[in-house]
């Protein structure tokens, strides 16, 4: 008879690799020993699971409503029948926000309601480099000095993927309401207060920007240097080299997360599940809120300025001609 082994990742403060369990076809009691665990470490591997598209939003299914199940994370169009089709260029918008997601980040900030936790499955990985890197802002919030922790004890930041686009890659999608680009910024505190653990931690990453109360270049300082301190220490930082039937799932409320380069010519297909945050907790306001408009305000400022500012970054502050 199987059972559910949880062993940490070696020389790291956060994550495990849980084994003797499919998650296809999980009990109540295991799924409880696995959400311990989650709470835990921040991450979980669970290696070979194959899981299909219905187990996939099954299993996501258990830590809450989805904000979206079993989409292809990928760099090629998925055909009705499950196939993949021609490997996007790297110039379309698909391709462009994929390349930013190389950034660190957390998933969903840039919404009303962040997101709690998300997972991703291996379907086809290439040849070399495209892993998935997590980062632990837990330990990292735990390593700062008193002054430091005392500084932004307080302090909040604007979230926007309109801003974190065009500030690491100069490009700049078309802002239309119903996609991630809705022009929209909402603002969140950089110190969270776990809601199960009750632990603190940074809650930083590429979509922050626009601190209130500080000078732009004070801000933009100090959210480079909180980032660059959560992934300088190796112990805080876990990279996974991808097998395909893999699945791995994080919590979005304190641990970050990228993708590394790859050649974008090789198909990349990872199969992703997103979890809401709960009201309570994650909801920062909603674009009918009056406190909307300040975030407005301050993204359409900074992107005013960015828009000479990165024109030697990757897409030199363009659009894309091609979404897709």
């Amino acid at each position: 008879m199987s059972y559910i082994q949880i062993t940490p990742m070696p020389d790291k403060v956060f994550g495990a690799t849980v084994t003797g369990v499919k998650l296809a076809e999980l009990t109540d009691d295991s799924f409880t020993k696995i959400h311990q665990a989650f709470l835990a470490y921040g991450f979980l591997l669970f290696p070979g699971q194959f899981l299909s598209d219905t187990e996939n939003i099954a299993f996501g299914e258990r830590f809450g409503e989805l904000e979206f199940g079993a989409n292809p994370m990928s760099n090629q169009h998925r055909h009705r029948d499950g196939s993949y089709g021609q490997v996007f260029d790297v110039d379309t918008q698909r391709m462009r926000t994929n390349v930013g997601n190389e950034a660190w980040h957390t998933d969903s900030t840039y919404k009303p309601l962040s997101s709690k936790c998300a997972m991703l499955s291996a379907v086809t990985v290439p040849k070399k480099g495209g892993e998935t890197a997590l980062a632990d802002q837990r330990a990292a919030y735990e390593a700062l000095d008193q002054a430091t922790q005392d500084r932004i004890a307080n302090l909040s930041a604007y979230h926007s993927t309109e801003f974190s686009q065009a500030n690491d890659l100069g490009d700049f999608p078309p802002r239309e309401t119903d996609s991630i680009y809705h022009g929209e910024a909402y603002l969140r505190p950089m110190v969270k207060m776990h809601p199960e653990t009750g632990r603190p931690n940074l809650f930083v990453g590429r979509h922050a920007f626009g601190i209130p109360g500080l000078e732009r270049s004070e801000s933009r300082a100090l959210l480079k240097q909180l980032i660059d301190f959560v992934v300088s220490d190796e112990s805080r930082v876990y990279t996974h080299p991808w097998t395909e039937g893999d699945t791995l799932l994080w919590d979005n409320r304190y641990v970050l997360h990228r993708a590394m380069p790859y050649n974008y010519s090789e198909p990349r297909v990872l199969i992703g599940t997103r979890i809401a945050g709960d009201h309570e907790t994650e909801l920062a306001y909603y674009p009918s809120d009056p406190a909307a408009q300040a975030g407005r305000e301050a993204l359409d400022t900074e992107l005013s300025i960015l828009r000479n500012e990165t024109v030697d970054r990757r897409y030199g502050a363009t659009t894309a001609e091609r979404v897709i």
